[in-house]
């Protein structure tokens, strides 16, 4: 199928698109900071962690559904161009894998909020899911995913 947008409205479209600074992050990090947890942007660790809570030895990545291929309602392979989303989501899957590896070498722990928890039809209350991240870095707890809810309570 081809696509229903014109390349260069396509191109403009993707560059649009942001690493950083998204709104899920922005949420998260400014509630946790109310809280008082104090963190780092975008360290300078494997996979650029979103959040670096040196004292706490811990990460936090905020994971967009699409672009890591989380298995949610989110997450739906293009119809275009579709072995150049393969090639490069599957890329997208290796790195994360290879840069959680050297990160639990390092003894760091890791969260990964998905964007199924922050938007759409399974998102969490912000106030419960700022909750459980604090319960998490306060914990000590390894790794930990929070992805979309899935009992249909908010």
């Amino acid at each position: 199928m081809p696509d229903i947008v014109d390349r260069k409205t396509r191109s403009r479209m993707m560059s649009g698109i942001r690493s950083k600074n998204t709104r899920p992050e922005l949420m998260l990090r400014t509630a946790l900071h109310r809280l008082g947890f104090r963190y780092r942007l975008h360290g300078k660790l494997p996979g650029k962690p979103d959040l670096v809570f040196s004292r706490l030895h811990a990460v936090v990545f905020i994971h967009g559904c699409f672009w890591h291929c989380h298995d949610c309602h989110l997450f739906k392979w293009p119809s275009s161009r579709a072995e150049f989303w393969k090639t490069k989501i599957e890329g997208n899957r290796q790195r994360d894998s290879l840069s959680y590896s050297r990160l639990h070498k390092d003894g760091w722990r890791i969260l990964t909020v998905w964007e199924c928890a922050t938007r759409g039809k399974t998102r969490w209350n912000l106030d419960k899911l700022v909750a459980a991240a604090a319960e998490w870095l306060k914990s000590g707890t390894t790794d930990v995913e929070i992805k979309g809810r899935d009992d249909g309570a908010g």
